[in-house]
């Protein structure tokens, strides 16, 4: 009885560590980011109307403004193109595709990174 005793609190000591779950701090190199990702976006698809050189409507040139008004961004180019505020406005350019209206999305479910 005390050799199975001490063989229980051995393999313990053996197994237990290797059984501990632990988390890893890494950066996910997948996560949507302003600069690589989301800037083009803004860029071709709302330039040149919401850009200081040409545009007369609310600037969306910085992070800064994009963050500000990524809630009025993302319902904007969700609506139905027929609605009088759906972007990109009168058919100027192409409607966002699914996938790019998903990167934004994400972007912002992601807590907005730089």
């Amino acid at each position: 009885m005390r050799k199975l005793f001490i063989l229980t609190l051995f393999c313990s000591f053996v197994v237990l560590p290797f059984c501990s779950v632990s988390k890893k701090t890494t950066t996910d190199v997948n996560a949507v980011s302003y600069e690589r990702d989301v800037a083009p976006i803004i860029a071709e698809r709302c330039s040149p109307c919401h850009f200081p050189d040409k545009g007369k409507k609310k600037f969306l040139d910085t992070y800064s403004a994009v963050k500000t008004n990524i809630d009025d961004i993302i319902g904007r180019i969700q609506l139905d193109p027929s609605k009088l505020e759906f972007m990109p406005f009168k058919s100027k350019k192409e409607p966002l595709s699914d996938s790019l209206i998903q990167v934004i999305v994400q972007w912002k479910e992601g807590g907005m990174g730089r």
